[in-house]
């Protein structure tokens, strides 16, 4: 792909961003302030989903497993 049309293809869409939001309205202060709280949120969404997600991943197996007949390892230890 060349330059001119990977620009084009970018600001094309900055342009569906825009009207999606409908933020092509606003004046440009307005704009960046916007689109700081935005990125904010997102940022904030996607850190939690990181850290929180592989736990509660991890627990809901334990969980199933421990409910589907699996036994836990401190009762396996505790057996032997």
């Amino acid at each position: 792909m060349d330059v001119k049309g990977l620009k084009e293809y970018l600001a094309w869409l900055y342009y569906q961003y825009l009207l999606v939001t409908c933020s092509y309205v606003l004046e440009p202060w307005e704009q960046s302030i916007f689109n700081t709280v935005l990125f904010t949120m997102v940022t904030m969404v996607v850190y939690t989903a990181y850290v929180f997600i592989p736990i509660h991943t991890r627990l809901a197996l334990e969980f199933f497993s421990g409910l589907f007949g699996g036994q836990h390892e401190s009762t396996v230890a505790f057996m032997s």
